[in-house]
């Protein structure tokens, strides 16, 4: 199935995930709305919403740049409402906007908890709400967060609690929301990295270069949204997915060209398996 004409409602667009997803899309003919909060340069982030839309354009796709705050509900509300007018409809959500600061209780200031709990879990349940009386309008919608399977293990929460209920806040809007629209045929669906990917947040916050080095591309990422966004959205739903294994059951084996550096050792992303010690990268 291809994603010609299909309007994708893309988060955190700007850069990174967001955007690798949106580009992959735009090689099939999507139409994409570009929503970020960036729209001037900044050397530590680079990429903006405009510069993601020119990119988007020049890989075959339609986009519309939205600059957008998902804490801000007029905001939410006003950019699913532009992206109807201009495209249509919304045939597909991503939430990929996020986060992240790895700090224990007694150490994370609450404009950081409200920050990341508004972007992570609150804006996912906003965006998909006003998304929503367009996705029942679509002939195969999807709904994608990007969050984590729910992994028990105490060592997840341990030193990083603030950030690990945020991200799973997400999973659990997946589980009830998956179960609350088939009734719609919407899937709702989770996607998570088995490794760390070459993002912003790993150059800057999570071990810089060394840790961009075993990191993988977020090819991969957009490869796995990709697929997902292929299967029928009426039995497809509420589950927690690996970008491998999602690769994997679409017949690729050979996951090597998506490392940065290939051959090196690969770093397990958070929540994969039992937590070590300390979290860290």
């Amino acid at each position: 199935m291809s994603l010609k004409n299909k309007v994708l409602f893309v988060t955190g667009a700007s850069r990174g995930i967001g955007l690798a997803i949106a580009l992959r899309a735009a090689r099939d003919g999507a139409k994409i709305a570009v929503c970020a909060k960036t729209v001037t340069e900044d050397s530590r982030l680079p990429g903006t919403i405009y510069t993601a839309a020119k990119a988007i354009e020049e890989a075959g796709g339609h986009a519309f740049a939205i600059q957008l705050d998902v804490r801000d509900e007029e905001q939410v509300r006003h950019a699913v409402q532009r992206t109807v007018e201009t495209f249509g409809g919304i045939d597909i959500v991503v939430n990929n906007a996020g986060a992240i600061q790895l700090s224990n209780t007694e150490n994370t200031e609450m404009k950081r908890y409200d920050l990341m709990h508004g972007i992570n879990a609150r804006a996912v349940f906003m965006v998909t709400k006003y998304a929503l009386p367009h996705l029942k309008k679509s002939s195969n919608a999807h709904v994608l967060n990007l969050s984590p399977p729910i992994n028990l293990d105490p060592g997840w929460f341990a030193e990083n609690v603030a950030y690990t209920v945020s991200k799973y806040g997400m999973s659990l809007y997946t589980l009830g929301m998956s179960r609350e629209f088939k009734k719609y045929r919407i899937a709702v669906n989770s996607l998570w990295p088995e490794t760390a990917i070459d993002t912003s947040a790993v150059r800057n916050l999570l071990g810089g270069e060394a840790s961009v080095k075993r990191s993988r591309k977020a090819d991969i990422m957009a490869d796995a949204a990709h697929y997902i966004f292929e299967q029928d959205a009426a039995s497809f739903t509420g589950q927690f997915l690996l970008d491998g294994e999602v690769l994997r059951l679409s017949g690729v084996e050979d996951l090597s060209h998506y490392s940065c550096v290939p051959g090196n050792d690969l770093i397990s992303d958070f929540f994969i398996g039992a937590a070590p010690d300390k979290v860290k990268f």
